[in-house]
């Protein structure tokens, strides 16, 4: 890194010393991306302790180090911030085939897609998915955020699948889209939230399998 510097009778010279002391003194400040990344960061670690409603800004900006105010500028509130966090450290696209293994229809491609879903649901995506659907009992908003931002874009592509798997012949044309995607879709989460049945790939091939006898 080169030296800041002045210029004086035609020398090159250190900056002055007391604007170097001033610039040295306490911690410097984390970036805008690291503070950003440490909270999220320190959100995911809280979740794997405690439940959603048990979760704490105070909590977060501890372990994170810094300031409620650094928190509560980007994430207005704790919703805000755990949705962040969903988001961008769990929400990822189910697992792809691998190669040479690329499924031959429709509904091989829908069973591959749910039980990476499935996979997903049994860890620490599924117990923050199952808080913030309790949370969101007593606050709509919860419920309103989780749908656009997580639920809306990939059901109308589950949807899409559906008429992809219609139009190939592979499931009748006059069975509706929408309720196919229920079908596989609800008993997963009513699985999910009563926690009396386990959750498995083979139990998503069958939802899949049963959705296509239509």
């Amino acid at each position: 890194m080169s030296i800041p510097f002045t210029l004086r009778s035609g020398n090159i010279s250190p900056m002055s010393s007391t604007a170097s002391t001033r610039r040295s003194r306490g911690r410097p400040p984390a970036t805008t991306a690291e503070s950003h990344a440490l909270i999220l960061d320190a959100v995911y670690e809280l979740l794997q302790e405690r439940s959603v409603r048990d979760l704490t800004i105070e909590a977060v900006a501890k372990r994170a180090k810094v300031g409620k105010p650094t928190i509560y500028k980007w994430w207005p509130t704790k919703a805000d911030l755990v949705m962040a966090m969903f988001q961008e450290r769990l929400d990822r696209d189910a697992a792809t085939p691998e190669p040479g293994v690329a499924p031959t229809t429709v509904q091989d491609a829908l069973k591959l897609k749910v039980r990476g879903f499935v996979s997903k649901l049994n860890g620490l995506f599924g117990k923050v998915m199952a808080e913030l659907i309790a949370e969101g009992q007593s606050d709509p908003a919860i419920l309103e955020a989780l749908y656009d931002r997580h639920l809306r874009q990939r059901r109308a592509a589950t949807v899409a699948e559906v008429k992809r798997a219609q139009a190939a012949g592979e499931l009748s044309a006059d069975v509706d889209p929408e309720l196919v995607v229920d079908a596989i879709s609800a008993p997963l989460y009513y699985r999910l939230l009563m926690r009396r049945e386990p959750l498995t790939e083979t139990y998503a091939d069958e939802l899949v399998a049963q959705a296509f006898r239509c």
